[in-house]
């Protein structure tokens, strides 16, 4: 079902990476990020790993929702993985045809594997334990110095935090709508690619006009609210670094250090 998709969803829990400095741990994403497509070896994506695992750990949000969030990416995984088997230099351990298959190509395999499934973990890991608010002022405030180039820094990151927010909202306007026509003995898993296409049809119009609505009184509403952007608006938390917040920079510098330093040292597997 599409309302089991976890994506944009926040989980309020009281756990170590709640409580942290949001613009902290957008940055962390990013880093974990690079840290997947820079690992040359599988000693080096081993930390990344260990980074990401240590997050979910200290988020504190059952495995079963990051195993949600997994879901949706389930055929991209298996098609990039087994594509990526049949891509991969030296001697072929099988060959059928104009196929082949290569112990480098398996190795390929695997490591593009972990990384999908890495990059969507720590990208939950964000969104499951910080707010939309919170991600809106941590955005707004890691493009700060852009506003001196006359950049719309808080429309931007207003944007950024009210897409990924609706995007649970439209899977779940989107479930609704499939039920409704099925209920009305709409058809949409017989036949071919183009039968299953048109099949879609009534699901995207009405989806599309509830997207729209939505919008509209998203926008009637900040205006009956005085909203004219971010200029003179003061924050009522306002961001600061703790403890904790320094432990994550710590960890994250030291992981640093022994990625480079594995990443250089070890010979690579790709």
């Amino acid at each position: 079902m599409l309302s089991d998709v976890t994506l944009g969803q926040y989980f309020p829990a009281p756990s170590f990476m709640h409580a942290a400095d949001p613009r902290l741990k957008l940055v962390l994403t990013v880093f974990a990020i690079v840290l997947l497509f820079s690992a040359g070896n599988f000693a080096a994506l081993a930390v990344a790993v260990a980074f990401v695992a240590g997050g979910i750990l200290l988020s504190k949000i059952p495995f079963k929702l990051y195993l949600k969030a997994l879901k949706p990416i389930v055929i991209l995984i298996v098609f990039t993985s087994v594509l990526n088997i049949f891509y991969g230099p030296g001697e072929p351990l099988v060959r059928f045809g104009i196929f082949r298959i290569t112990r480098a190509g398996l190795l390929n395999s695997v490591f593009v594997a972990v990384r999908i499934v890495l990059l969507i973990l720590a990208s939950s890991v964000l969104t499951f334990t910080t707010s939309p608010t919170q991600l809106t002022d941590a955005i707004e405030r890691l493009l700060k110095p852009l506003a001196k180039l006359h950049v719309p820094v808080h429309e931007f990151a207003m944007m950024m935090t009210i897409a990924l927010r609706f995007v649970p909202t439209l899977l779940e306007e989107t479930d609704k709508i499939m039920s409704a026509q099925k209920a009305r003995g709409a058809d949409m898993e017989s036949g071919g690619i183009v039968q299953r296409v048109r099949a879609l049809t009534p699901i995207l119009i009405p989806l599309f006009v509830s997207a729209f609505r939505r919008a509209f009184d998203l926008a009637t509403a900040m205006e009956s609210r005085c909203y004219h952007g971010g200029d003179g608006r003061t924050k009522m938390k306002v961001l600061h670094f703790g403890g904790g917040d320094w432990l994550l920079t710590g960890a994250a510098v030291t992981v640093l250090a022994v990625f480079i330093a594995l990443n250089l040292l070890v010979p690579g597997t790709l």
